[in-house]
């Protein structure tokens, strides 16, 4: 029997776990066309990471928002090069915890810990609106960054009273020097890529920064007008949204690979048998 994905190539922009994402499209038939977009680093500037840690081992925070599953990960590696490894588990386990969805809630299982309250949707706006039925007046919230300010999630936080301390543990920086990211554009816009998916918005972000780069714009748009366009969760296709951009294909729930891979098996596949009726 032939497999979903067979005859189709599918781009993959993700590089921390290009390895794995590709194994499942290709488990499934697909042709993969490799271009990781970012990579992630742990901030060069660990003095307000480390001061941040301080807090949380000090006590200080009445809550801590975890708004991915990387930040846990990389304050640990944080922690365990200051020697505070047993201290971090302690603070955070004994800390209250807000997860936005369920990749946090992942990282703290693989440490024993885990959440105490989740927010619905894993986005910003799921976040504020568990935050509603609390009472968030003179509490000291610790909030973890992903890559950049998050403005919307800060300035709600002021308004309901809280002391807000941030932190962003790693950094987002071009995993593919822009020739190659610019070979990508030119093969979408030639129709020889059928899929791209996409698994963070740093990712569609580093794509049309190429685009606009080169003068690009026009041939990319093109490309992703004749190309299905996965997104792995709400996040992310909001962002594409935002740039004008139709998602095809977008999991309602289980933002993870494995899932997006199946909800791609089966809009691919649906596609094919309708060219071949």
């Amino acid at each position: 029997m032939e497999k979903p994905l067979a005859g189709f190539t599918v781009a993959v922009p993700e590089h921390r776990q290009l390895d794995e994402f590709v194994s499942l499209l290709e488990a499934e038939g697909a042709s993969t066309l490799r271009c990781p977009m970012v990579a992630i680093l742990d901030n060069p500037d660990e003095r307000p990471v480390l001061d941040w840690l301080e807090k949380l081992l000090a006590g200080q925070f009445d809550l801590v928002i975890l708004m991915t599953g990387e930040a846990v990960r990389r304050l640990l590696g944080f922690a365990e090069r200051a020697g505070w490894r047993d201290a971090y588990l302690a603070a955070l386990g004994k800390t209250r915890k807000l997860t936005r969805g369920p990749k946090p809630l992942q990282a703290l299982r693989e440490l024993g810990l885990t959440s105490d309250m989740q927010a619905e949707a894993p986005t910003t706006a799921g976040v504020i609106a568990r935050l509603e039925r609390e009472d968030l007046t003179n509490l000291r919230i610790g909030v973890t960054l992903y890559g950049q300010p998050n403005p919307e999630l800060h300035n709600y936080l002021l308004r309901r009273g809280a002391q807000v301390f941030e932190v962003m543990p790693y950094i987002y920086a071009p995993a593919s020097d822009a020739d190659r990211v610019a070979e990508l554009i030119e093969r979408l816009a030639r129709g020889e890529v059928d899929a791209i998916a996409f698994t963070s918005s740093p990712q569609v972000d580093r794509l049309f920064e190429v685009a606009q780069q080169r003068g690009f714009e026009k041939l990319l748009r093109q490309g992703l007008e004749r190309t299905y366009v996965a997104a792995v969760g709400p996040v992310v296709q909001q962002r594409l949204s935002e740039l004008g951009v139709r998602v095809d294909i977008a999991p309602s729930r289980g933002f993870v690979m494995k899932n997006l891979v199946q909800h791609m098996a089966r809009a691919l596949a649906a596609k094919k048998s309708v060219a071949q009726s």
